[in-house]
């Protein structure tokens, strides 16, 4: 179970997340968005109805359901009635095309998908967001009635990026869901005055722990932002007083490049959070120097879920090139190929079990038994990252192991090459794979987006590269690309780099 420092019942579902804060000031603020602004008490009438609703439009406790909606009360409230009900929740990224779409609702076996595209080929039954609203109109006003909810029963899966092919859904319990916000809150001092602002798609099942999981349990308030862009973003913090933000590497740029965002702007923010993809130190630099904070690093996985390691609020001890220390509940382990725990400052598989007791990894893959024994192993979570502990409990994560490229022998670790991308003027991203080579079984090559309209002069860049890597680690041939493919979080998508190759 999880608890928060005075609760008054340990936490053990998500349909109890809101009891402390209904306790103790019903009228706070729990949630706001581009069109609402939901007390506790408001919310959870809303979460009542909503589960009312998904009832009478035939899901019942167990059932997966999709959810393909933008960043409104809508899909938080929709989360909620899933979890009272007992059903799966399964976000659903609006951009992806419809035979994705098609592909994540088929693997799980989705009952309907709530949508607010016009969707007709994906599958399963949608439902409009007129349709939704409606439903949640005429539901029953008073608490949900259903039976209890198992807390150790799948709740939600995670699908991952599909860095090699189809991606697979990483299952979490409401228990699982719970426990990052809850350990978040009580390591980091939160309580009623947080205002925690989320610019990712709540349909990411990390944005939900992280947002209203989290807040609820700290009593605090959650702004889901309709904008990922600087200025949008810059807007939504002046205008809400966030005080806690996480955003990736590439928007702490452009909020610290534009002339048009002031410091100003970002004054009521006392802690920048970023992760997804590493943060080069030139990028923090520049922020800590614009708008007087640190940016703390983070490490995490859906299949954990999320947060794993994250620097100390105040910045103070940040180490280049790490993502902080492992948060208290977790045990962080560095394997080496046979699965032997390696010395400190030795690089291998990062694996994660408890600490405590309170830990459990994510209950496996959605109907893959085999991925998911490979994953978990006597209750430890084998990552498939690459990374060491430093001796001072530091985690530095190097790259995904299987993004490893071996030329001729040598490990060349992509993530390692793109850092030093990151640090040429005019480079707005890169990203380094490995092709098949008959002679030194792979070499190694790198796509790069330019910034703007730059023109990279490339043997600039390449002596940049060699200065700063070993000779076997410089890309042996560069691509120009005009923009990468991304996901909802930033990421590149890599299984589509080879048809960047040609």
């Amino acid at each position: 179970m999880t608890s928060v420092p005075g609760a008054a019942a340990p936490i053990d579902s998500v349909a109890r997340v809101l009891d402390d804060a209904l306790a103790s000031n019903p009228h706070h603020e729990a949630l706001v968005t581009r069109s609402a602004r939901l007390s506790y008490a408001e919310l959870d009438r809303l979460a009542h109805r909503a589960a009312f609703a998904l009832r009478s439009l035939g899901v019942a406790a167990g059932d997966r359901i999709g959810a393909s909606l933008p960043n409104e009360a809508d899909v938080v409230v929709a989360f909620h009635g899933a979890m009272r009900l007992g059903a799966t929740w399964v976000g659903v990224n609006r951009a992806l095309a419809a035979p994705e779409k098609r592909f994540l609702l088929a693997d799980c076996g989705a009952t309907l998908l709530l949508s607010d595209d016009d969707v007709d080929d994906v599958g399963v039954r949608v439902v409009d967001l007129a349709t939704w609203r409606a439903a949640v109109d005429a539901a029953p006003d008073g608490a949900w009635t259903g039976p209890d909810v198992d807390p150790d029963a799948p709740a939600g899966i995670a699908y991952t990026s599909g860095t090699t092919g189809h991606p697979k859904g990483a299952v979490h319990s409401q228990r699982n869901l719970l426990l990052p916000g809850a350990v978040l809150v009580e390591s980091r001092g939160y309580g009623p005055e947080l205002r925690k602002g989320d610019c990712f798609p709540f349909t990411i099942l990390n944005m939900a722990v992280l947002t209203t999981l989290l807040v609820s349990q700290a009593g605090g308030t959650s702004i889901v932002m309709d904008r990922i862009d600087a200025e949008g973003v810059a807007e939504w913090i002046r205008a809400e007083r966030i005080t806690t933000w996480n955003g990736p590497p590439a928007l702490l740029h452009s909020l610290t490049s534009m002339g048009s965002i002031a410091a100003a702007d970002l004054a009521s923010l006392d802690e920048v959070w970023t992760g997804g993809a590493d943060c080069p130190e030139a990028i923090r630099a520049g922020f800590r120097a614009k708008f007087g904070l640190p940016v703390l690093a983070t490490y995490g996985l859906s299949e954990a879920p999320t947060v794993v390691a994250i620097d100390h609020r105040s910045g103070t001890d940040h180490r280049p090139g790490a993502s902080g220390r492992p948060l208290p509940h977790l045990r962080v382990r560095v394997a080496g190929e046979g699965g032997e725990t390696l010395p400190t400052g030795e690089t291998g598989q990062l694996c994660i079990s408890a600490a405590d007791g309170r830990y459990t990894p994510m209950l496996g893959y959605w109907g893959r038994p085999e991925a998911t024994a490979e994953a978990l192993v006597d209750g430890e979570l084998r990552t498939g990252d690459v990374g060491l502990l430093d001796e001072d409990g530091f985690l530095h994560v190097r790259d995904r192991l299987s993004l490893l490229i071996i030329r001729g022998g040598a490990n060349v670790y992509p993530a390692e090459v793109e850092r030093v991308f990151a640090e040429i003027d005019g480079v707005a991203a890169s990203a380094v794979v490995g092709v098949p080579d008959e002679r030194l079984g792979e070499r190694v090559v790198a796509l790069v987006e330019p910034e703007g309209d730059v023109d990279l002069d490339l043997d600039d860049v390449r002596a940049h590269l060699a200065a700063n890597l070993a000779k076997y680690k410089v890309p042996e041939r560069i691509v120009l690309v005009d923009a990468f493919p991304r996901n909802a979080m930033g990421k590149v998508v890599r299984k589509d780099l080879p048809a960047l190759l040609g």
